[in-house]
């Protein structure tokens, strides 16, 4: 191993760039947590009285308790799926990103 200008110089550009791609990742899993904790927690336990004076369309059952028996599993199911969209966009990027840098002759 090298400790070359360039071979530091790509290797830090390669330590940046997967810093920000955990830092993403860390912001989509935080905002998926968030949510999944409104529509659980929130949805289904705290504010389903309050949810409770509407009914879900179609169905006749209270809002309320329908987010803690079944919206709760959708949203979460939702939230598994945007989850894997958005990563599988984030990882194509950051390995088109990483491909970059090791054609430039930089760390492997």
């Amino acid at each position: 191993m090298s400790d070359t200008p360039d071979h530091l110089s790509s290797r830090a550009r390669h330590q940046d760039l997967l810093r920000a791609y955990w830092h993403k990742n860390l912001l989509l899993m935080g905002g998926c947590l968030t949510a999944w904790a409104l529509a659980g927690l929130g949805c289904g336990v705290l504010w389903a009285d309050w949810l409770n004076r509407w009914n879900l369309p179609g169905t006749g059952y209270p809002l309320g308790f329908w987010f803690a028996h079944q919206g709760a599993i959708i949203s979460f199911v939702l939230i598994i799926f945007i989850y894997a969209l958005i990563m599988n966009r984030l990882d194509k990027r950051h390995h088109q990103q990483l491909a970059r840098i090791n054609g430039e002759g930089g760390a492997r």
